[in-house]
């Protein structure tokens, strides 16, 4: 059988889109999963899925650095793996994860001639002055806030330079949610945040807003579920003839107010808000706003409609977020 590589594979996106795949009866004899499983406990989000393999990104790279990797008939590489914190303190490490990684990736699936998907950013929009539009054309112009938007960038700036874009597919994800996201620390949605605020506190804490065209709250984000983030991925697996850069999302932003209303809603409580100072050195790097253009996409021909936005919500509340850990004891 060809294989099917997925670098990030034991992640948030990365498991998910493995088990969309699995879902189509794609998984036992071809998925390659590529990962490096740390002391947290995303190892756990392989444990459903169907996979032929497992090899550590360290032993990927040193294999494909050797050759040994040559010999593969490989189909298409998923390539989602990639260090998605915003505040990691080195630099050098994004360039590394992010970039090198990333080159050498692509180079390996257009010498197999396999198809070539990979996660870029909504971080990389920066504040969004230049709007959010999906067309490559314009991406020279992108200012992100960030270094991990600015590594994702320049991957993308990167792969058009080479005349890659023609041959790969970027997806550019915004705010995603859902279930397997729970190793991810400090990178993990404002939805599973929330439910342990209300676990500790019984309030949820929002930061404040620091620009007179934004009341505090009411900052917008796209926010898309896990569910649609991962079939719009495997769209671009289906649908060969699909090339150049995607955003992933819904087009329609949502306030931080309406998401924790959503939340509180969800466990049949009172909202209560606490606004609260934004901490200086995310200040200057905080998105006050993304509304990602779909266009593109439907001109690609993707049609699966959205999972309503509070319906996802309390979905990952009550099916996913309360039977777990998180919230055994949540108040009533």
């Amino acid at each position: 059988m060809k294989k099917i590589i997925v670098t990030g594979g034991a992640g948030f996106i990365g498991s998910a889109v493995i088990r969309e795949l699995n879902r189509m009866g794609v998984g036992s004899g071809e998925i390659i999963v590529v990962d490096h499983l740390d002391e947290s406990d995303k190892w756990k989000n392989l444990v459903r899925l169907k996979f032929a393999d497992y090899m550590e990104k360290d032993d990927f790279l040193k294999n494909l650095a050797e050759g040994k990797l040559d010999t593969w008939d490989v189909d298409t590489v998923f390539h989602i793996g990639a260090c998605s914190s915003t505040i990691h303190p080195d630099k050098r490490y994004y360039i590394k994860n992010n970039f090198e990684y990333s080159k050498f990736v692509a180079e390996y699936a257009f010498r197999k001639n396999a198809r070539f998907i990979y996660a870029s950013s909504a971080a990389t929009y920066g504040a969004g002055e230049e709007g959010f539009s999906d067309d490559e054309s314009q991406i020279e112009k992108l200012r992100p806030l960030n270094m991990y938007g600015y590594s994702k960038h320049l991957f993308d700036l990167w792969l058009k330079e080479k005349g890659g874009l023609k041959k790969a597919v970027g997806l550019k994800y915004f705010n995603v949610f859902g279930p397997n996201e729970y190793h991810k620390g400090e990178m993990r949605s404002f939805v599973v945040k929330a439910c342990e605020q209300i676990a500790s506190t019984n309030k949820i804490r929002l930061f404040k807003s620091h620009r007179p065209d934004f009341k505090d709250g009411e900052q917008k984000r796209d926010f898309i579920y896990i569910k649609d983030a991962s079939a719009m991925t495997v769209f671009f697996y289906e649908k060969r003839d699909v090339t150049g850069i995607y955003n992933i999302a819904t087009g329609e932003p949502h306030t931080f107010n309406e998401l924790v209303g959503v939340v509180f809603d969800a466990l049949g409580l009172k909202a209560q808000i606490e606004y609260i100072d934004m901490p200086p050195e995310i200040k200057n790097q905080y998105q006050y706003f993304t509304k990602a253009e779909m266009s593109k996409l439907k001109a690609a021909g993707y049609r699966k409609p959205f999972y309503d936005f509070a319906a996802a919500v309390k979905e990952y509340v009550n099916d996913y977020i309360l039977p777990s850990k998180f919230l055994a004891d949540y108040p009533k």
